[in-house]
């Protein structure tokens, strides 16, 4: 085992963290304090955002649905019974959905940074949106699927293609050992590839067709199903524990580079692989159940890092926070402005992560150097 994944400081010295053991302590509770907030703000934005919309739902109703379920004893008034339905069936899967992507969005997007040593990776960077677009046009196509994110053609279709993208990738950097910069310019190739073949399938499909295409690309959270929750949530427990162990040699990667990584003891192309694989099927999944949904994995990792700074021991988790927030916020707005309507959430999420970006070019430039 490499010294970079037994040694819990290594992170701070390759980063260039305060020598000092109190100052460090001092970081190191700042750090956590953070993120235990981020934590409270997710739970409260959660909650408010189950009480949006048409029921008329209340923190009181969102509450007793939670110890209704817990202690299995339903409610014998009718009405307050179909409250409980919408709340627990509709409004908790959504809101756990746009959780649980929001934060498997940032965390790839973190990864691919890091590994790519490039600020402006996206976890679209290596062509899985738009493989995942050409699968589910396909799928919409093929099987008569629809845009709803419950579909099993559709999800199958993203989830196939998108594999078989970061397959090809990854095959083609190990077998000829390609540097960071070549694997980005490899994944823009094949995104121009599968976005003009999803082009193509947009052009000779028919009008009802061609809807049910592009309302797929907008990204959306709607008729989530508590198998996608599920799904998302174990992958992540899955996950993110490798990802923390293997924090100390992302951060000897993302700060010394790959010669120096090395010299540190991190096998960096067996790190960069997994890593990337893991992140690539984090965003698979992801947008196989939500749709396009773009700026959450490019703003997130940035935000983080002006509040926590960049050892991935802590980047990688608040990351995931603020990838949740973003997209639990975009949510609610989308359903607030034209209510009853519903804007789609990766509409509101790019109207809501462009300005921010930009926000972060003119103003905080250290955060994308």
């Amino acid at each position: 085992m490499s010294s970079t994944q037994t040694d819990p400081y290594l992170a701070d010295a390759v980063s260039g963290e305060p020598g000092s053991s109190r100052r460090r302590r001092d970081r190191y509770a700042y750090q956590n304090g953070a993120i235990v907030l981020g934590i409270a703000a997710v739970i409260v934005t959660a909650l408010v955002g189950i009480q949006i919309g048409t029921s008329g739902a209340t923190l009181g109703h969102v509450l007793g649905t939670f110890y209704a379920k817990i202690t299995a004893t339903p409610p014998t008034e009718r009405a307050a019974l179909q409250i409980q339905n919408i709340i627990w069936e509709l409004r908790v899967p959504r809101i756990a959905l746009a959780i649980l992507g929001g934060a498997a969005l940032a965390i790839a997007g973190t990864l691919f940074q890091g590994l790519l040593r490039n600020p402006l990776v996206s976890p679209y960077t290596l062509g899985i949106a738009p493989a995942a677009a050409f699968g589910a046009s396909l799928a919409i196509v093929v099987f008569g699927a629809t845009a709803g994110s419950a579909n099993i053609p559709l999800v199958i279709g993203a989830l196939l293609f998108s594999f078989l993208n970061t397959a090809l990738v990854l095959s083609l950097a190990s077998a000829r050992n390609l540097n960071a910069t070549t694997l980005i310019l490899v994944g823009i190739a094949l995104s121009q590839l599968f976005g003009a073949l999803t082009a193509c399938i947009q052009y000779f499909a028919q009008d009802e067709v061609l809807a049910a295409i592009v309302r797929w690309t907008w990204g959306s959270v709607n008729n989530s199903a508590w198998y996608q929750v599920l799904v998302m949530f174990a992958l992540l427990a899955l996950t993110l524990p490798y990802i923390r162990f293997r924090s100390g040699a992302l951060n000897a990667i993302a700060f010394a580079g790959d010669d120096s990584a090395k010299s540190l003891g991190v096998a960096v192309s067996r790190v960069r692989l997994e890593s990337i694989a893991i992140a690539a099927t984090l965003t698979a999944v992801t947008i196989a159940f939500t749709g396009i949904i773009g700026f959450v994995g490019l703003v997130a990792p940035h935000i983080a890092r002006l509040v926590v700074g960049p050892n991935h021991r802590f980047l990688i988790t608040f990351s995931a926070i603020i990838g949740a927030l973003l997209l639990v916020v975009s949510d609610a707005v989308g359903r607030l402005v034209i209510s009853p309507g519903v804007i789609p959430v990766g509409i509101i999420d790019a109207l809501v992560g462009a300005p921010i970006f930009l926000y972060l070019i003119l103003t905080r430039q250290k955060a994308i150097e």
